[in-house]
């Protein structure tokens, strides 16, 4: 009784609420994690209405929300902090005030656990597309990456490129966002796992000391939005476009966001989308390569096509500035965190673990 009576007496409505749909919400997660058909099911019909919602309303706001609310997050809390501390002066509902600051911590968590968090139960992708990535040898990096320079060779005569020798997007950030969108459009009747939406993404204003983190690019679940930190090369731009609109269609791990971006790239009717999955599934294959044989890498090297090594080139130029970072230190252990928090038990390493999938799809593609 004197429980109820505390409860009645220093909560009010929302803060109630708010601890119940979180209750409901984790209790949904618990069975998401135990049991992958339920979450396949909940991701692709239920968990895609909240994300769609979210991204058609904040598409209308021409800049991104999420990266205001982050600038505006010290001031916000430094005024809280100072009306807290005045209405805890004025009056004596002090446990009202904590527990609404509560609620609203609750309403974020279970926006996130039904927004994003149970993408990271589905059944994995390598099962959906009865791929076999587990034996991955030295011979099939090296032959999916002649595959893949095969691919870049014939685009590559339709690249333009800058005086340092990276390629230049033809088109506006807007009109990217479009060909991806229609990109996946084309993808959906395939690949039944996608949730179908229609969403642009939004390019980050403070992009220049964001590179300083080394983050190329962020989906917010709280606003449904992709967020592109355009400071990078334009092919690394389009394709971390492409992976952020992955995760806005119920795709959560890194490795299978990168593969889903390779896919929505390359088998794009759009020459540049093409060469920019290309020339980035290359790094990755030809990473992986070097680190199982350098040798059979070196041997692989000696056959890049020119204008992709002139475009790495020209990346590793641009980017000696940002590459010793403390700012990128922190940001990559926070991460390393979250994603191991959500079952992703390689970390940061699995944005590498794309190289399996690709291998893995390039090859069955070469076989038939």
């Amino acid at each position: 009784m004197k429980v109820k009576t505390f409860i009645k007496n220093n909560t009010t409505s929302f803060a109630r609420v708010s601890f119940i749909v979180l209750a409901v919400c984790t209790l949904i997660k618990v069975v998401a994690v135990f049991f992958e058909p339920f979450a396949d099911f909940f991701n692709r019909h239920v968990a895609s209405v909240t994300r769609a919602m979210l991204s058609y309303l904040t598409a209308f706001i021409p800049f991104s929300l999420a990266e205001t609310l982050v600038i505006s997050a010290i001031p916000f809390a430094i005024i809280y902090i100072i009306c807290f501390t005045k209405r805890m002066s004025e009056s004596d509902d002090y446990a009202k005030q904590v527990f609404n600051l509560l609620g609203l911590i609750a309403c974020l968590l279970s926006l996130f656990l039904i927004n994003f968090s149970i993408a990271y139960d589905v059944t994995p992708l390598e099962k959906k597309l009865d791929l076999d990535s587990t034996a991955i040898t030295a011979d099939n990096l090296y032959d999916a990456s002649e595959y893949v320079m095969t691919q870049l060779e014939w685009l590559d005569v339709e690249i333009v490129r800058d005086e340092n020798g990276a390629a230049v997007m033809p088109y506006s950030f807007s009109e990217l966002t479009r060909k991806i969108n229609i990109a996946y459009d084309n993808l959906y009747g395939e690949y039944r796992f996608l949730s179908p939406l229609y969403a642009g993404a939004k390019q980050i204003a403070l992009s220049i000391p964001m590179t300083y983190t080394h983050i190329a690019g962020v989906y917010t679940f709280f606003t449904g939005e992709a967020n592109i930190n355009t400071n990078y090369p334009p092919y690394v731009v389009a394709f971390t476009t492409a992976h952020e609109m992955a995760h806005q269609r119920g795709i959560a791990p890194e490795d299978e966001a990168n593969f889903v971006a390779f896919l929505a790239c390359t088998t794009s009717d759009d020459p540049f989308l093409r060469y920019c999955g290309y020339a980035q599934i290359l790094e990755y294959i030809g990473n992986s390569l070097y680190a199982t044989d350098s040798s059979r890498f070196e041997d692989l090297l000696y056959f890049y096509p020119e204008g992709v090594l002139a475009e790495y080139v020209a990346y590793s130029n641009m980017f000696k500035e940002y590459s010793h970072s403390k700012a990128a230190d922190v940001s990559s252990a926070v991460n390393d965190v979250y994603l191991k928090s959500q079952g992703q038990t390689d970390g940061t390493n699995s944005y590498d673990l794309v190289t399996e999938l690709a291998t893995a799809y390039i090859l069955k593609n070469i076989e038939q």
